[in-house]
């Protein structure tokens, strides 16, 4: 029962599988409508619907942040406007406005009304390819200020009875280095919306008004209940933990604080991140919609992946970011390279909960790191930005070693192709390979990190937002730490430069060459409890070499197999200390 409406368990399920339905063909749309590699190759970009109030009932989830994104967007609109009709659309990609995470971010939001009446909101965040600012890619990881960050949009009508605002496209074009891409993909997600709002238009003819806002209540509910159910299992206590982010991009030499308490008491939990340091000069800062959704994040990754998630899952729990902090800036903060922080956050919630549900405990990865190239093709004079998202290695797990070459945690992008990279823009990628001995040694091994080397074909300005450079990737229950990450211009040669963790705006000249490495994942347990066998395999998979073996794991080779007797000898010889 939800309110005075009743609802059939069958139709409930079968609503609630066509929202999830929804969502995806309308990621899918938006995926093959995308102009730029970053939504059609990288796919940084989700979907979702919203209630009348914003609140997310479905969301299909490649990017997990968004779910604390939307509903802070739709919030902006709703009180912006008080004249919302049928054939709106808005635009919005103001972090302290809105939830976008930084201003590439940009929501579409279309009104879904039925009868006159306002249902709900169907809508996208995708990440643009370049929305001004000082550098490509509008991702300074020297800024100081929002305004150093490219054109901020608060909540705006895009379109008014289906019929786009050229104004306003004008002003984004104008701003923009890549304004043919940054127009076709705001366009593919206006396209996206409103095949949600057609196929949800058809799911309220199906069902009728009344029972689908029930649906929407139940499930909100259900996702609470489910988050609540799951939580009471586990033991009440009070634990800390806390992470470092390598600096700020402007204060290098200073580790970022994120620390958290998380209280748990019966059926909820609350995070508090007084401790974490005071908001930064440099871009490291994030917004409280995407504190909120890290917490959500580490929750349905420990209680179940498969939960259907909604807005539902934020109230099972609380949390508390101090004013003034990195966790909740004031403006105009700058927050445009704010993904390893969210990592940090993640990971300190990871190991806080660890004390909580000790059979889930993880070692930490790789965090995430886009390099952004940008200059003008020399053909045509256009403008270009290639940007590019790249992964590394995942800590081990309870029972699994850690996944190599991959995204984790919240960034969950793909990394885009070679042939596709050097198709569309003057760069030749010389190398691509993952980075042997980098994962952490644990009886469960980290993944290992990646080496992406490449050839600049044309001048060009590059920026990197990186972590983990200075600070490695932590192991868990007596784990090694994972290899840090690196940045090198024209490695091996007498101008070779190393680029801090976050840098913008170094100039490239044709026929420069950099190398990047990614940080490898922590490992878990005693690296001398690890299956000899397993060791034996890496070394023949080339995940390991054989002096790291020994250092590591204690195992000792004989030719192409392990002395087991000698093994057995030397692992006992460390034990004993």
């Amino acid at each position: 029962m939800t309110g005075e409406h009743k609802l059939d368990p069958v139709d409930l399920e079968i609503m609630r599988a066509s929202l999830d339905g929804i969502v995806q063909e309308m990621q899918n749309s938006l995926f093959r409508t995308g102009f730029s590699t970053i939504v059609r190759e990288s796919q940084d970009a989700s979907c979702a619907i919203m209630n009348s109030k914003g609140e997310v009932i479905a969301q299909h989830v490649v990017l997990p942040l968004h779910i604390g994104s939307f509903p802070a967007c739709c919030e902006a609109v709703l009180r912006a406007y008080d004249d919302i009709e049928p054939g709106d659309a808005y635009a919005i990609n103001h972090p302290y406005e809105g939830g976008s995470p930084h201003a590439p971010d940009m929501a579409i939001l279309t009104p879904v009304f039925v009868d006159g009446e306002l249902m709900g909101f169907c809508g996208s965040i995708a990440h643009k390819s370049d929305i001004g600012g000082p550098v490509p890619g509008s991702c300074s990881g020297q800024a100081r200020e929002t305004f150093n960050e490219g054109l901020h949009l608060p909540a705006i009508r895009y379109q008014r009875g289906y019929q786009r605002n050229i104004e306003i496209e004008r002003i984004i074009a104008a701003n923009s280095r890549t304004p043919e891409l940054v127009l076709g993909d705001m366009r593919g997600q206006l396209g996206s919306s409103r095949l949600g709002e057609e196929r949800l238009g058809a799911l309220f003819t199906k069902f009728g008004r009344a029972t689908v806002k029930a649906c929407f209540e139940r499930l909100l509910e259900l996702s609470q209940l489910r988050m609540r159910a799951a939580i009471g299992e586990w033991r009440d206590g009070r634990y800390e933990a806390e992470r470092f982010v390598d600096d700020d991009g402007i204060e290098l030499n200073r580790p970022v604080r994120i620390h958290v308490v998380a209280e748990k008491r019966g059926d909820s939990i609350h995070f508090d991140f007084s401790g974490s340091a005071d908001q930064t000069r440099g871009p490291a800062n994030i917004r409280p919609p995407l504190v909120k959704a890290a917490c959500a994040y580490v929750l349905i990754a420990l209680v179940d992946p498969d939960i259907f998630v909604n807005s539902g899952l934020f109230n099972a729990f609380t949390i508390t970011a101090r004013e003034g902090s990195v966790m909740n800036p004031l403006f105009p903060a700058p927050v445009n390279t704010y993904n390893p922080t969210v990592h940090a956050t993640v990971e300190s919630v990871f190991a806080a909960l660890t004390n909580i549900v000790p059979a889930k405990a993880r070692a930490d990865g790789c965090g995430s790191r886009s390099i952004i190239i940008g200059g003008r093709a020399t053909n045509t004079g256009k403008g270009y930005v290639q940007y590019e998202i790249l992964g590394g290695g995942a800590g081990a797990r309870t029972s699994k070693d850690g996944t190599s070459g991959t995204s984790v945690n919240q960034s969950n992008a793909k990394i885009a192709s070679i042939e596709i990279i050097e198709s569309e823009f003057p760069t030749r990628v010389e190398r691509f390979e993952l980075i042997r001995d980098s994962g952490g040694p644990g009886k469960f091994r980290g993944g290992l990190g990646i080496r992406r080397e490449y050839t600049n074909l044309a001048e060009a300005r590059f920026s990197i937002r990186s972590t983990k450079h200075v600070i490695a990737p932590n192991g868990a229950a007596g784990g090694g730490k994972g290899r840090t990450g690196d940045i090198l211009i024209n490695p091996g040669k007498v101008e070779e430069k190393q680029l801090p963790t976050r840098y913008a705006d170094y100039p490239l000249k044709s026929g420069d060459h950099f190398q990047l490495d990614t940080p490898g994942g922590g490992g878990l347990g005693d690296p001398l409890e690890r299956d000899p066998a397993l060791v034996l395999r890496d070394i023949r998979e080339g995940y390991l070499s054989v002096d790291a073996a020994l250092r590591d794991y204690g195992v000792i080779m004989a030719g192409d197999v392990v002395n087991e007797a000698a093994t057995k000898k030397e692992r006992a010889t460390r034990a004993r200390g």
